[in-house]
């Protein structure tokens, strides 16, 4: 007996590639998500520009490798909460562009991620900084 899904729960046609050519697609979309990313969302445009200096100040500063590794995983976490929060919102707006309080709440708890990871990347500068 075969599983099929049923009609309510079908599999997305741009699912089932395999190997090389499911890379190949999967980099193609994540540079269209890059771009539409940079081209449509301020904040991570803004990110984008603050990574550009604060990734090379990190290798610039005298630390240590680890210190290194933390300083940048700390740039490049802001910028993944910032996807997943642009993300979130246009699949809320996309759902309806509406005032309902479970699409505030969806927005307000991705703008809360995004605040997180913005104080991480200032403590672990700072702390490293002050060391």
């Amino acid at each position: 007996m075969q599983n099929k899904p049923s009609p309510t729960h079908e599999e997305s046609p741009f699912k089932g590639k395999t190997g090389l050519r499911r890379l190949v697609n999967a980099f193609g979309y994540s540079m269209d998500g890059f771009k539409a990313a940079y081209q449509h969302e301020d904040a991570f445009r803004q990110e984008v520009w603050l990574s550009l200096v604060l990734i090379p100040l990190a290798f610039y500063l005298e630390a240590e490798a680890l210190h290194r590794i933390l300083m940048v995983g700390s740039v490049l976490l802001v910028m993944i909460v910032e996807l997943l929060n642009s993300a979130v919102e246009a699949v809320v707006d996309r759902v309806s562009i509406e005032r309902h309080a479970l699409a505030k709440r969806a927005k307000d708890i991705g703008s809360a991620a995004v605040l997180l990871a913005l104080i991480n990347l200032g403590v672990v500068w700072g702390l490293i900084l002050l060391s």
